[in-house]
Formats: structure tokens, C-alpha cells, sequence
């Protein structure tokens, strides 16, 4: 993805110098890092096939595809569609068929390549629908009655929680939606929010690996959770699930969601039902079911992270990462990144200017206004606040995805100026922030950033420049 020649991007540089270079500059670090994630490259890296002795490597294990009889190609994630066509392209005529849901706008531009026998479905997220459920049902029609001969290799990236849906008996699309919600409202992390949802789902929390079975079955997956818990990502479809009915109550009852009524009574009712063990766990760690089971990740924030810094280097920045497990509300972890670019810029501590330092996660937003924005777009106008009059700072949150929260934005560029800015078109930033609005302040105050879907999703990156 080149974002200086991505026509989205071109309004953020209509701006004066230095700003203009400045910005020119750190969307060649941004670009270097969404490059580094690239999912077909990704998966491609993950497997080799040696199509004249029939040996199928992934990882460190190797397939005798003379053992196989058929093999299917499932998932779901945003980053579906490369990491299929990846995977299409290495077996060929050995694919017997698949379907794989990714998120709306992220499908394929022209399926040409793609074998007749694979669908890529498109559906909704961070909010399941009817789209997704119908292609999840879909999905397991062609994974029923596998045998031993049979191989599934299924691609799983973020957004596959809410795209790979087949709810329990009692539970509708309402009720899932609503709980989502309510989820995404209290500020939830994803890890809170994929235990709940795991114990909802018939193919969460390993339910894909049981439905599976006895065919063997390889997970790709591309993280997008900090530390990258396997049982986390996507709700862990391919692997055993290491929380319970009462996680996932607590989880509730601590975001204050039961006292509120904001949960459906058929959701209270299974939760309760499971704590008291009166319905069946999702399958654990141990069970023989996953012996025929290899899962793999294929790419995380991390990977994204490193290339960016090295781009930084060969820019002339000094480059540090800070980590890659930041979590945290949104506008208190921008207000403690400021802090770390006031005191390289005013002491060169822990770096020299020019400065490049990146932290990567995942942040959460406790929305309580009814403004349109996401976590990268709030840290962005919270941080804008912190440095305000700071002339040689600028701090960029982007989502790897390219889509912030329910929005066509990935983040923002908040520098120094920003905040003086927009007071004098009239803006107030701080009624912009107490109303979760950032993306409207930012679309007015100049600095919204869109790159539009990039096809991958490895969490958050903020990165801080300090000339």
C-alpha cells in the first residue's frame, strides 16, 4: 500500500511546510508497517508446497498431501481475502473448495484468480448480522462429514469474532447484537469480550476444531490481540478455550452490565445455566480433540512495529519501540505518550531528536456521548490537548485495519498546532472529547486520516515524532 499516492491521504498534505514534509514522512514509516503484515505475504512465508512429492510444510510440521483426500479452505477476519488467495494460489487444483466471511468493502476486486469452488462472503462487524450468520451456516455445510483423509486450513484475522457466528439454541441475532453493544459501550477489552461471546457460540472457543473433526485441521492466523493468546483471537475457533461460564459472568457483572439491564434475559439465562454446570464448557486444553489440530500465527503487531522502526532508522530517526502490549482508556494512555515526546523534546531522554518511538495495542473507549469516533481517533484529540504549543511533536494512532472504530477513518494526526487550530475555526476540542466526537472534530480541525481497508489487521500502532 502506497499512502502518498493513495488519493484518500492527499488532503492531509495540503498543508503548509514544515508540516507537509513532517506528515510525508511518517506515512512512509505507517506504509512500511502495514507492509511488513501483509497477509498473503504472511501466509506464504507460513507454508511450502512441493507440488511434485506432495509435502505441504507449515511451520516447523510437514503434510503428506498423498495421505489427503480433500482440501477445504474456511475462515473469517478482514484479512480473509489475501490470506485465501494466498492459500489458493500454493495448492491450486488440490483445493477442493472453501468459504471464508471477511467484513464489507474488504472482498475481492475481481475472484478471477479465486478456484470456482471457493466463496468469499462478506458480512458485518464490530456488530454481527444476518450476513454473517447465513455465511457461517454455509461455511459448516461444507465442513460436514470430513473424515480422517480430509484437511481444513483455516485463515482466522481480526474481526472474525463477529464474522464466524453460529449462536446457541435459544439465542437469536438480536440478542448477540445488543450484547455486543453493550460491550463495545462499556469499554470492554477484547479479551472480556471474547470470553462472553465464546460461551454463546457454537463455533467459538474451539467449536470450528470440533465441528472439524476427525479431519485434521491447520489454523493461520493473523493477531490482532495484544500478546496474541491464541483463545483470544477471533474467539479462538481452532483452539482450546482456557475460560469459563463464570469468566464470563464476572466480566459482566464488573463492567456493571447486569445491574443495568442491558443484557437480553435468553444470554443471562445460558451464562447462569453454564455457571452452575448445568451445560457443557467449551473444550479445554488437553482434550484429544485438538491432536489433529496445528495452529500458527502468521503475523502480529509486533512484526508491523519492527519494520516501521527500521524505516524510521533509514529516515534519519532514532528509533525505539516502547511495547507492544499497551492497553488502557483511550485519552489516559495519549495523555502519558505526550508525556514521553515533551520529555524527549525537551531533554533527549530516552532518545535524541530526531526521535521515532512506537507503542502498539489496543486501547478501549468508555463512550459517554453520542459522538461519532474510535480509540485511535480519541487518543489522537486527547493527545492533540497534551502537546498543545509543542511545535516539534506528533503523535499518529492508526489502526492497522484502516477502519477506527465504526468509521472510514484509521486514526489522526494530532501535532502542536492542532488545538490552536481548531479553536480558531470555533471549535471547542474539549466538548469534542467529553462527547466521544473525535472524528468530527478531526474531519472539520484538519487531520483525519483515511487509508481506506489495507486487508490486514494486527491491532493499534501509535507512533510519536519529535524533530
Amino acid at each position: 500500500m502506497n499512502l502518498l499516492q493513495n488519493p484518500l491521504v492527499a488532503p492531509l498534505l495540503a498543508v503548509p511546510e514544515p508540516l507537509q514534509s513532517r506528515y510525508r514522512q511518517a506515512l512512509a514509516v505507517l506504509e512500511a508497517a502495514l507492509a511488513a503484515v501483509e497477509p498473503g505475504q504472511a501466509v506464504r512465508q507460513a507454508l511450502d508446497f512441493e507440488p511434485t512429492k506432495g509435502l505441504l510444510r507449515v511451520g516447523e510440521q510437514v503434510y503428506d498431501l498423498n495421505e489427503i483426500e480433500r482440501i477445504f479452505v474456511v475462515g473469517a477476519g478482514k484479512a480473509g481475502t489475501p490470506m485465501t488467495q494466498a492459500v489458493a494460489d500454493l495448492l491450486g487444483k488440490r483445493l477442493s473448495g472453501g468459504l471464508v466471511t471477511v467484513k464489507y468493502a474488504h472482498g475481492p476486486a475481481t475472484t478471477d484468480r479465486l478456484p470456482s469452488t471457493v466463496e468469499i462472503l462478506e458480512a458485518g462487524h464490530p456488530v454481527p448480522d444476518a450476513a454473517g450468520l447465513a455465511a457461517t451456516a454455509r461455511l459448516l455445510e461444507k465442513v460436514e462429514n470430513l473424515t480422517e483423509r480430509d484437511l481444513v486450513i483455516a485463515v482466522i484475522s481480526g474481526g472474525g469474532s463477529a464474522l464466524l457466528e453460529q449462536p446457541v439454541a435459544g439465542i437469536d441475532l438480536s440478542d448477540l447484537q445488543t450484547l455486543t453493544t453493550a460491550l463495545l459501550r462499556s469499554g470492554a477489552t477484547i479479551n472480556e469480550m471474547n470470553t462472553v461471546r465464546k460461551h454463546l457460540s457454537q463455533v467459538k472457543g474451539g467449536g470450528l476444531a470440533r465441528r472439524v473433526a476427525p479431519a485434521r485441521l491447520i489454523g493461520l492466523l493473523l493477531s490482532d490481540v495484544v500478546g496474541s493468546p491464541l483463545d483470544v483471537i477471533a474467539s479462538g475457533p481452532t483452539v482450546p478455550d482456557t475460560s469459563t461460564y463464570a469468566d464470563a459472568w464476572n466480566i459482566l457483572a464488573g463492567r456493571d452490565l447486569l445491574s443495568a439491564g442491558e443484557i437480553p434475559t435468553s444470554i443471562l439465562e445460558h451464562l447462569e445455566g453454564g455457571r452452575a454446570g448445568n451445560r457443557p464448557e467449551t473444550p479445554k486444553p488437553g482434550d484429544p480433540l485438538f491432536e489433529r489440530v496445528q495452529t500458527l500465527i502468521v503475523g502480529d503487531n509486533r512484526v508491523a512495529a519492527l519494520a516501521a522502526l527500521e524505516k524510521a532508522a533509514q529516515l534519519g530517526f532514532q528509533p525505539l519501540l516502547l511495547s507492544t502490549f499497551l492497553e488502557g482508556e483511550a485519552r489516559e494512555v495519549a495523555r502519558v505518550l505526550a508525556g514521553i515526546g515533551r520529555e524527549v523534546a525537551a531533554s533527549g531522554h530516552p532518545l535524541n531528536p530526531p526521535a521515532c518511538l512506537i507503542a502498539g495495542g489496543e486501547t478501549t473507549v468508555t463512550v459517554r456521548g453520542g459522538g461519532l469516533g474510535g480509540r485511535n481517533q480519541e487518543l489522537a484529540l486527547a493527545a492533540a490537548l497534551a502537546i498543545e504549543g509543542q511545535p516539534n511533536l506528533l503523535i499518529v494512532p492508526l489502526a492497522t485495519d484502516g477502519s477506527d472504530g465504526p468509521t472510514d477513518a484509521a486514526g489522526a494526526f494530532a501535532h502542536g498546532q492542532t488545538i490552536a487550530q481548531a479553536r480558531q475555526q470555533g471549535l471547542d476540542p474539549l466538548d469534542f472529547l467529553a462527547r466521544n466526537d473525535a472524528y468530527h472534530f478531526f474531519e472539520t480541525a484538519g487531520g483525519l486520516l483515511k487509508t481506506g481497508p489495507t486487508q490486514t489487521n494486527v491491532n493499534d500502532l501509535i507512533f510519536i515524532f519529535v524533530w
